[in-house]
């Protein structure tokens, strides 16, 4: 047999019962409930299930597992919510001698349903003579949070399958009475006997319409309107995660204070104002932090801050662009610029100081440089997606993934929001001095809409996400 054990993945009002009982019909399967319900075992009010007790569970989960697989006669089995034993599902997801079966149901169905079982108490029905129904009001920002968490599980299911080349039986609350597909089923689980019919031990509850299921039916239809259903609105992402860059990280001389550098926006000045707290040179910051080492500044700094500076997308690429491409010194990405050059057919001049180099070369080269960081940051190019580019979300993600920033500040609020910052850490702040970026022509020489247009582009998600508007040049 190619599997030791099955897991059903499902939610609340799924039909996960209705598929257990269908399952528990076929000789050499047997699901043995909700193993993993934080309050019983398998089914409700039940604290022990061969053996094992609540807190033997809760010491070691996967001990249940093993009994149940050894006092099981055939494939043995059970429901997996996403509220469940963590540690469980880990373990699922990541053994490919677990049979993942992944359930789901249409999301508006599920939330009714569950909404009227916890109002009448009737989480099952065996016979249509026990039946209780009622009817529910829906709550738009209810529904909202419960298809996120939806959404979210079966996000997490998916990916996580991808990741380790592992792949899981699909179904949806209509094919569990499907007879044909509850067979194919059972047969890659490693059964072959064929049932005729599905159970008759589970019956469908509230099979009423949902005009006469909710109180407030038009409500819900106008509600539903605005739900993005297709995830239609969601900015597609090829852009590689980052990870937290921690030793391009700084901290103050002896201020309990953590720079965390975006690239290609006010570092070096941010850092100057940095050295000037402590009144020190830059050479005194402290720099080349590895996770370890900055965990330990971090125990011995109480109270310290951490921050990060956002800059506005048309002037951060500018500084890339200027810094990396254009010019020939010890920043400059050298064999990017030939390919750019050669490759993509930027015009890009010999030498960054070239006299012949006009503003109106500057300002072609850099919006056909604009139009290439779009394709790349889509993946479009075989060119890497450095740093220096990447957009400021995925860079505050790759952040958080140590430790994220305590604020996120923006460039041309530094003045007013630096001084707030050194307050913080009961310190007077030094005067802020931005720093001229290493250009042959002001921005504000070459910037118009269709510049502002370009980048906006390329950018989406950061516009999106931190709100940036058309840029302000002064």
């Amino acid at each position: 047999m190619r599997f030791d054990y099955f897991v059903i993945l499902a939610g609340m009002r799924t039909g996960s019962n209705f598929l257990e009982a269908n399952l528990n019909e076929y000789p050499g399967l047997m699901c043995h409930g909700e193993l993993f319900n934080p309050h019983f075992i398998g089914h409700a009010k039940r604290d022990s299930l061969f053996g094992v007790t609540l807190d033997a569970r809760e010491a070691d989960p996967m001990a249940l597992i093993r009994r149940v697989r050894e006092k099981t006669d055939g494939l043995a089995g059970f429901r997996l919510f996403h509220d469940h034993d963590p540690r469980v599902l880990e373990a699922a997801l990541a053994d490919p001698r677990a049979a993942k079966i992944v359930l789901s149901r249409n999301p508006l169905d599920s939330f009714i349903s569950l909404k009227i079982a916890g109002q009448t108490g009737q989480w099952r029905l065996g016979d249509l003579r026990h039946a209780k129904s009622a009817r529910v009001a829906f709550d738009r920002q209810e529904f909202s949070s419960y298809l996120d968490r939806s959404r979210a599980y079966q996000d997490r299911l998916v990916r996580q399958l991808q990741r380790s080349g592992q792949t899981a039986f699909f179904l949806t609350y209509e094919d569990v009475g499907d007879v044909e597909v509850m067979n194919g089923l059972a047969a890659w689980l490693g059964v072959t006997a064929a049932r005729k019919a599905t159970s008759s031990r589970t019956k469908k509850q509230n099979p009423e319409t949902l005009d006469e299921k909710v109180t407030n039916y038009p409500e819900m239809i106008a509600a539903l309107a605005e739900v993005d259903h297709f995830d239609l609105g969601r900015y597609p992402v090829f852009e590689p995660r980052r990870g937290p860059a921690v030793p391009q990280h700084v901290a103050a001389a002896r201020a309990p204070l953590l720079f965390m550098p975006i690239r290609s926006g006010p570092v070096a000045a941010v850092s100057g104002w940095l050295a000037a707290l402590d009144g020190v040179e830059d050479s005194g910051l402290q720099r080349g932090f590895t996770q370890k080492t900055l965990r330990k500044w971090m125990r011995e700094n109480t109270g310290h801050r951490s921050f990060t500076v956002l800059r506005h997308p048309v002037r951060r690429l500018h500084d890339a662009f200027c810094r990396h491409i254009l010019s020939d010194g010890p920043e400059t990405f050298r064999e990017i610029r030939q390919t750019l050059k050669q490759t993509y057919r930027l015009p890009l001049p010999d030498k960054a100081r070239d006299a012949a180099y006009t503003v109106a070369d500057h300002r072609r080269a850099f919006a056909e440089f604009a139009r290439f960081i779009q394709g790349n940051l889509a993946g479009q190019s075989s060119i890497r997606v450095d740093a220096a580019w990447a957009s400021q979300v995925a860079v505050v993600q790759g952040m958080a993934q140590f430790s994220p920033p305590d604020h996120i500040l923006r460039e041309d609020a530094l003045a007013e929001a630096l001084p707030r910052l050194a307050a913080e850490i009961g310190r007077e702040a030094p005067e802020w001095r931005p720093l001229a970026d290493p250009a042959p022509y002001a921005l504000e020489e070459i910037y118009d809409r269709e510049i502002e247009s370009l980048v906006a582009n390329a950018y989406q998600r950061d516009y999106m996400m931190f709100g940036f508007g058309p840029l302000q040049p002064g």
